[in-house]
């Protein structure tokens, strides 16, 4: 239910592969509840346990793991098989290298290189020759291995920067959810920069624990934003713990032991506020009690705070375009 939800935006660049190819999706959305009118609507959200079965179903319908980006697909249970040869490594160093070098047998593969830079290791992914207008494949590749050397070692990798070979997208407002980091566009390349302590850390995963992994990744990796440490998502996890009480910014800042006006100048440094805050987990909590028949429409207004059904009808479309009603009738 604390989960953030996904933008339709990933949803539209992710067919866009399925569309270059002439695939007709549209009894794969309808099979998942995803309406065109949710499509076509900007301001729509996904649960992200929707989008990874949509990622997942696309890639056995084009038989291809990069979605139809690539120069050339890569078979459904190429990603099983290089972490099933890289489980056994006694680092991540040793398990990123051998990962990498899996791909690299496949001349047509997006490359990806590790290199260092002092204390610090970059990640580079070359995505000068992919078609990808929409950036789907590189912010992709770039977030499950980032998530996946995570998880071999079981914890979090903090990223000290990440690099785009392109101008801010579009959808760069989204990429809070996917590199919590300091951001750099139109750079040489597209890249994820961290300490390179992280390396010698020795893998805590095994056969066992990678079937379990294996379920639902990469989807799963791609579903489930990182929250990082920013202030913003400190506070989220903060106003997650008791979603039937909504504290205001003063006893907020109180629990974090700041002023008030500190902790407003904060948020706004990381461009955010606290009612944004507020109201994009209201939304979220609401899209995941809509996809499912737990409550109704009068319940899930009054557990998020309001006064009124009908102020909830109108704050829920002017987040995502759509009305309750409209989206449960969709997702059931």
């Amino acid at each position: 239910m604390r989960e953030r939800t996904i933008a339709s935006h990933f949803v539209r660049a992710a067919l866009g592969g399925a569309r270059r190819q002439g695939f007709d999706y549209s009894g794969l959305l309808e099979q998942l509840g995803i309406s065109p009118e949710l499509l076509e609507e900007p301001r729509a959200r996904l649960a992200p346990e929707q989008f990874a079965r949509l990622i997942q179903g696309l890639w056995l319908a084009l038989d291809d793991e990069y979605l139809g980006f690539a120069n050339a697909p890569s078979k459904p249970g190429s990603f099983a098989m290089m972490c099933h040869a890289s489980i056994h490594c006694r680092n991540l160093e040793k398990a990123l290298q051998r990962g990498l070098l899996f791909y690299s047998l496949f001349p047509e593969a997006p490359r990806l290189t590790l290199s260092r830079e002092d204390e610090w290791v970059r990640l580079s992914l070359d995505d000068a020759r992919l078609w990808d207008p929409d950036h789907f494949l590189t912010e992709s590749l770039l977030v499950i291995w980032h998530r996946l050397g995570s998880w071999l070692i079981g914890q979090r990798i903090r990223l000290e920067q990440a690099t785009f070979s392109y101008p801010r997208p579009d959808h760069g407002a989204e990429y809070d959810l996917l590199f919590p980091c300091p951001l750099s566009f139109g750079a040489e390349h597209s890249s994820l920069l961290f300490h390179s302590r992280y390396l010698s850390m020795p893998l805590l995963q095994d056969e066992r624990t990678l079937k379990h992994f294996l379920e639902r990744s990469p989807a799963d990796l791609l579903s489930r934003p990182d929250d990082g440490d920013s202030l913003s998502s400190r506070l989220r996890r903060l106003l997650s713990r008791d979603s039937s009480h909504w504290p205001d910014l003063e006893a907020v800042a109180a629990h974090l032991h700041v002023s008030p006006q500190t902790l407003r100048r904060h948020l706004r440094e990381e461009g955010s506020s606290f009612q944004e805050l507020k109201d994009q987990l209201r939304r979220d909590i609401a899209i995941y009690h809509l996809g499912r028949a737990d409550l109704s429409l009068p319940q899930i207004a009054e557990q998020l705070g309001f006064s009124e059904p009908s102020a909830f009808h109108r704050a829920f479309k002017k987040w995502t375009g759509l009305t309750p009603g409209a989206y449960r009738a969709r997702e059931l």
